[in-house]
């Protein structure tokens, strides 16, 4: 464990044109923020509503009325408000800056007198704190606290960041080991890691004090949420809570005896990211050590090829090793952006690019899955196989959507998506005092300041289309200054490394994933790498029991999938050879910046009067198959898709 942490490149110094990636990033601004402020309005016709917005102007006096929605609805503002910093971070928007001043100044309105704030209790009356495992109190704030800390490093405006403050005050005067005091934590982690980012804001050591109290806290006997009345008298504001063990709030046990990744996804993921941000912080090399071993659990027993987790549709939550099933799994979108959150915090600590390489694979895959091309549908479960034909007819498939959604109730995931794509830069570099970290291949230009050395990087990339890559120096006040640059090398076990420099072929070696290359800099100074970026088939653990005899398709951190669009019907019955040759295609359809995949395989004959069961072996035919990225499927109508395929 690094005792400096690496830190990210702010979201103003990087300017982003990469062929793909703005078919996603481009319309955040642009189409996301502005549809999203309608849609937390209530003003989007057909959309489930939010609620959210009336519920912060009950709180607040301005209406009359009832909370409506779940008792965590104020997140949908919060995340919103989020999500408009980081845009605002790179490029001003006053009209945007005004809407969120005036949200703002309405959280404002609604918080209590001693800072308490939130509208389901403020507005029901029912007491505080008095259930910490459904009530979502902390959760709520934590998303709070870090929509306001993004806020204020975008705009300089402290009036949120004194909002959160006093919440978080607040709250430590309700909680801790003091007499006096209530010995308990979230239900629902997330204050954890945003107890670190106020900390990190205004040096308040407190914050960073409590975040570790609640969780040395977790697990502790007598466990709080036994001894709280809802679970005491089975009343409970999610029925199937009366179903689950404090195992499904990782709470079962203190963090220190926890050994594998259980529970709700995304409270799993939440959890740990608090967890490294706290050990790191501290150096607590004790938690840092136990974060490894529950990421390495989850991420090597428990996650899906496309970098999601979750796989049971009840409880939203992991299960036991490798059970992995493809058209029934839920793989929410949040769970992808929790994992995503939690390896970069392990990779600024460690410095290791097994962690980015995770990364990646979340948000090429799942994390983009989960939002449409046109900014206005989202998919909250994110399964590997569809049949819409099976899954709108079988109720234990209720869960899956055939087609994205304009907003959900609970829409947790569309402003988690869009507070993701809006801060990128965040994922795609790191930073220490003389080191730049080059983490993902998305074209771009950055201003980057390491020390008293400033420059500019031009990093020119169409990946994973191509592995050619491609680093350009400029900027530099003085020839000759010393630094170095780190390329991670995604997947590569390899010691030995070869790239250009300047057009000279040269040798490398890698270190923990990554090409470092230390030397005196100078303007327009070039960088070359090729990484590999060919087709090839994968397979799973055998004891992946859902894809035994089957292969996947992948192109550097892209998971590809079939789909009806381009294969027909009945992809079940479709065997790829995995012998053929794969080409690269421009399919009708995907976006610039994406390619297909084509190659040979079978299919077995279907007779439209065939009996149910037949003695003969099926006869098969010839198809040439096309593939695409899984991220695109569903962006030209609802048809059958299926990413692991029969093989030949």
């Amino acid at each position: 464990m690094q005792c400096d942490l690496l830190r990210g490149v702010p979201n103003r110094k990087v300017i982003i044109d990469d062929h793909f990636w703005n078919n996603y990033i481009g319309v955040v601004d642009t189409v996301v923020l502005p549809f999203m402020w309608e849609l937390i309005n209530d003003r989007v016709e057909g959309a489930e509503k939010s609620w959210c917005i009336h519920n912060l102007k009950v709180a607040a006096g301005d209406i009359r009325g009832e909370h409506r929605g779940a008792v965590f609805q104020d997140t949908d503002a919060a995340k919103w408000l989020e999500a408009v910093a980081f845009s605002l971070q790179k490029k001003a928007d006053p009209r945007l800056e005004a809407l969120a001043d005036e949200t703002i100044d309405l959280i404002g309105r609604a918080q209590c007198e001693d800072g308490y704030l939130d509208t389901y209790f403020i507005i029901t009356g029912t007491e505080r704190w008095s259930n910490l495992m459904e009530g979502h109190e902390l959760y709520t704030a934590g998303h709070m606290i870090e929509a306001a800390v993004a806020y204020y490093e975008a705009t300089g405006k402290r009036k949120f960041l004194d909002i959160v403050s006093r919440f978080a005050d607040c709250i430590d005067r309700a909680f801790g080991p003091e007499e006096g005091k209530i010995r308990g934590y979230a239900g629902h982690p997330e204050i954890e890691l945003a107890l670190v980012k106020l900390y990190r804001a205004t040096g308040e050591e407190r914050y960073l004090k409590l975040a570790r109290f609640f969780l040395n806290e977790r697990g502790a006997q007598p466990n709080i949420f036994d001894t709280q009345d809802n679970r005491k008298c089975g009343k409970y504001i999610f029925p199937e809570f009366r179903d689950f063990d404090l195992d499904y709030m990782q709470a079962d046990k203190p963090l220190a005896e926890q050994t594998e990744a259980e529970g709700h996804a995304v409270r799993a993921g939440y959890l740990y990211s608090g967890m490294a941000d706290v050990a790191a912080e501290t150096g607590d090399e004790r938690m840092f050590a136990q974060c490894e071993i529950l990421w390495k659990d989850m991420t090597e027993r428990k996650m899906y090829i496309t970098g999601s987790i979750g796989s049971a549709a009840y409880g939203e939550r992991m299960t036991g090793a490798y059970d992995l099933p493809n058209d029934t799994n839920y793989s929410e979108s949040c769970a992808s952006i929790s994992l995503a959150m939690f390896g970069n915090r392990m990779f600024r600590a460690t410095r290791d690019g097994k962690y980015m390489d995770i990364v990646e694979k979340a948000l090429y895959n799942t994390v983009l899955a989960g939002i449409a091309l046109d900014g206005k549908h989202y998919f909250y479960v994110n399964p590997l196989a569809v049949d819409p034909e099976t899954a709108e007819h079988n109720p234990t498939m209720s869960h899956v959507k055939t087609t994205r959604q304009q907003w959900f109730g609970v829409a947790c995931c569309p402003p988690n998506i869009a507070r993701t794509l809006a801060s990128m830069s965040q994922y795609m570099y790191a930073q220490s005092e003389d080191c730049l970290y080059v983490n993902l291949y998305i074209q771009n230009e950055a201003k980057i300041c390491l020390g008293d050395t400033r420059f500019r990087l031009r990093l020119e990339a169409d990946y994973p289309n191509t592995g050619k890559i491609r680093a350009v120096i400029a900027g530099l006040k003085a020839e000759n200054e010393e630094f170095a640059l780190a390329f991670r090398i995604p997947g590569s076990p390899a010691a030995h490394i070869s790239y250009c420099l300047n057009g000279q072929k040269k040798e490398g070696t890698t270190e923990k994933g990554f090409l470092i290359l230390r030397r005196s800099w100078k303007n327009r100074d070039t960088v070359e790498l090729e990484l590999d970026n060919s087709f090839h088939f994968v397979y799973a653990n055998p004891r992946v029991g859902a894809d035994t005899g089957k292969t996947a398709l992948m192109r550097g951190p892209w998971v590809y999938c079939l789909e009806e669009a381009d294969n027909g019907k009945h992809l079940a019955a479709v065997f790829a050879d995995t012998s053929s040759e794969i080409s690269e295609v421009q399919v009708e359809g995907l976006p610039a910046g994406a390619r297909g995949a084509r190659f040979e395989g079978c299919r077995l004959k279907i007779e439209e009067n065939a009996p149910l069961y037949f003695d003969k072996h099926p006869e098969t035919e010839k198809v040439t198959l096309t593939a695409v990225p899984y991220c695109l499927w569903n962006n030209r109508g609802k048809g059958e898709m299926e990413v692991w395929m029969n093989e030949a």
